[in-house]
């Protein structure tokens, strides 16, 4: 049985691909985006398969009238450790306006995340639930 999935990829606008491109080099590889498919139009990361094909992928392009809104894009972390170890590689490659990571009551109890953003100021996450996710 093959392994259902629930995204296909993600399409940023960024304003300035070179910038963004050097990056999401570093901050995608270390949340699981493993194999550079960038091109000349394109960055893209995926997450390669076992049999060589792609599975999810990240993908970003310039559009240089591009305008962060409130919109947040989430990765998954199995473990707080796996959160403060990309919180780290956000630091070393220039991630703006960081927050934590630590645990943020106000969402779930256990969620521990560290939010960011890019260069353009598109806002992303990395989160880990310790917890299941209940409705107040």
């Amino acid at each position: 049985m093959t392994e259902r999935r629930y995204f296909d990829h993600i399409d940023l606008r960024v304003k300035n691909r070179a910038i963004a491109q050097q990056f999401y080099a570093q901050i995608l590889p270390a949340i699981g985006f493993t194999k550079d498919e960038s091109g000349d139009v394109w960055g893209a990361f995926q997450v390669p398969e076992p049999s060589g094909t792609a599975k999810e992928f990240f993908g970003f392009t310039e559009d240089p009238n591009h305008r962060p809104n409130e919109s947040r894009i989430a990765f998954w972390a199995e473990t707080r450790e796996e959160v403060d170890r990309i919180a780290e590689v956000v630091r070393k490659a220039g991630g703006r306006n960081i927050e934590g990571p630590q645990i943020w009551t106000e969402y779930t109890s256990g969620y521990y995340a560290v939010f960011f953003e890019d260069p353009d100021g598109n806002k992303l996450e990395v989160c880990c639930r310790e917890g299941p996710i209940v409705a107040e």
